[in-house]
């Protein structure tokens, strides 16, 4: 009996081990972390190395037949990848407002007429390649307005990129942050092959290459979006590379405007200004959205992660979980246009078989609970915040759309810009400044806020008169200077001090020192 227990012990580790074996024989394996930025600054590993001129190609329209050899053992993989090709193309083929789609296409065609070529621009037919073959100036040569206004970006562009630096993933996509010619930054988008994504699908299906297919889809998705969907508020897209890597071909990487990720926590500290103007550029992008050349387009996946800053500007950097699609619906049945939140639930109107309004109301609430509850109303100028308070209540009830409340935005925009939220006060101040010109303080500074400045009190101001209401309204303000920057609403930036023993001379810049308490 003892040694009966000893086989069958013997022959169960036997069998772990070989299945372990075959394990790491079969399974396909992804990088690990760390060299995740080693693939994109090196190419040792590529099946063809491309040529150096080659076109970036965003080859949608000529990828092969999503039939494979694994079709009659994974169906379902297929559909999948077959849906999502359906929607990309649905995306490319939909008709804008405007000739062509985008500024690769436009570029493509300034490109044939500065040649003098006979051939004619053909939109998105079969064969939509984006030649980039003819001579072009160095990167190196161009400003930053030439090269993200002219140039589209390719292989070639990131072959020798410098300080490559992971900055992040999610479920499908990692994104890195590199330079060209060790002056231009840019962010790179592809497919992370030890993402949520890839790993769950291989664990089902046993196919590297086509879950890389259906990841690759959102990338080429999002750059289509990018293309069809061109606003101030939306990341743009500088390019794309296909090249083949480990045992993929054609793995897409997409080249795009970098910027900052949203820090909730660092936002609530900066000063009301720069928090609305945040506020305002997202009701923008959403009101751009909503009456998009594509429809009105959702953002399904939407948080702060899916935002990035770009000079303190708000833009959309995740376009792969958005949709123009309407919710169907059945007047008999209002369950159908029920949307859920955290917090609680609509109901929409059922018209025309689609839930009305659906795809704006969802984006509009989500700004709600996500931005406009936390930074509109937070340590706003006292006249403003019964009107930001109306806006929050209002988008929190989706009482408004994004009509209405992007009118109320502009409209406090317009009363914080000409200074018509300070009182008319006719009263003389308190106090006597004196005034010198082109002087500033070194030292003496203390803290307020929110300031501009993490070890001072830099605060911006409409005029001289509320930089003195503000330096009475601190008991340890004694002094303040006018710089000479602005903020972007055409205020001026005001340093306000305990005193004025360490002043220096500094042209351009007005210091206004307090001279006494006057008599009440």
């Amino acid at each position: 009996m003892k040694r009966r227990k000893m086989v069958v012990a013997a022959g169960f580790c036997l069998s772990f081990l070989m299945g372990t074996l075959m394990n790491l024989l079969f399974i396909p394996g992804f990088e690990p972390h760390g060299e995740r930025v080693h693939r994109h600054r090196h190419h040792e590993n590529r099946q063809q190395q491309p040529d150096a001129d080659a076109p970036a190609r965003l080859h949608v329209d000529e990828l092969p037949p999503v039939e494979t050899a694994t079709v009659g053992r994974l169906p379902e993989l297929q559909r999948q990848i077959r849906e999502r090709l359906d929607e990309v193309l649905r995306y490319r083929q939909r008709r804008a407002h405007w000739v062509g789609t985008g500024p690769l296409e436009r570029r493509r065609l300034m490109d044939l007429e500065q040649r003098g070529e006979g051939a004619t621009y053909k939109g998105i037919g079969k064969n939509n390649n984006y030649d980039q073959s003819q001579p072009t100036v160095s990167i190196a040569t161009k400003s930053h307005r030439e090269i993200t206004r002219e140039s589209v970006l390719g292989c070639s562009s990131i072959d020798n990129v410098t300080n490559v630096q992971y900055l992040g993933s999610g479920y499908t996509k990692a994104v890195y942050k590199a330079t060209l010619n060790s002056s231009f930054s840019v962010a790179l988008k592809s497919v992370d092959f030890g993402g949520h994504d890839m790993e769950n699908c291989v664990k089902k299906y046993g196919s590297s290459t086509d879950c890389y297919k259906l990841a690759s889809f959102k990338i080429v998705k999002e750059m289509t979006l990018m293309e069809r969907l061109q606003h101030p508020n939306i990341l743009k897209l500088y390019g794309y590379c296909y090249q083949d890597n480990n045992d993929i071909k054609d793995t897409v990487t997409a080249i795009t405007e970098l910027g900052s990720p949203l820090e909730m926590i660092q936002l609530l500290q900066t000063p009301w200004e720069e928090r609305f103007r945040i506020c305002l550029s997202l009701m923008r992008l959403l009101h751009y959205l909503a009456h998009s050349p594509l429809g009105s387009v959702t953002l399904l996946d939407f948080r702060p992660r899916q935002f990035v800053l770009v000079g303190g500007v708000l833009k959309v950097t995740d376009l792969d979980d958005a949709s123009v699609e309407e919710t169907p619906c059945s007047p008999s049945s209002p369950s159908d246009c029920l949307m859920e939140f955290p917090a609680r639930n609509f109901t929409l109107p059922c018209y025309k078989d689609r839930c009305e309004g659906i795809n704006e109301k969802r984006n509009l609430y989500n700004a709600y609970r996500f931005f406009f509850t936390y930074l509109l109303p937070h340590s706003a100028p006292s006249a403003l915040r019964p009107l930001l308070d109306k806006i929050v209540n209002s988008t929190g009830e989706l009482i408004w759309g994004t009509d209405e409340t992007l009118v109320h935005l502009e409209k406090v925009l317009d009363i914080y810009r000409n200074g018509h939220y300070l009182k008319n006060n006719t009263q003389t101040h308190k106090t006597e400044y004196k005034r010198v010109s082109d002087a500033s303080i070194a030292a003496e500074n203390y803290r307020c806020w929110p300031s501009y400045q993490h070890d001072g009190c830099l605060l911006s101001v409409f005029s001289i008169d509320e930089a003195i209401d503000v330096c009475e309204s601190h008991a340890q303000c004694r002094a303040f200077i006018m710089t000479n920057q602005s903020t972007w609403t055409g205020h001026q930036l005001a340093l306000f001090k305990t005193g004025a023993a360490s002043m220096t001379a500094a042209p351009g810049r007005l210091a206004y020192i307090r001279l006494g308490a006057a008599e009440s």
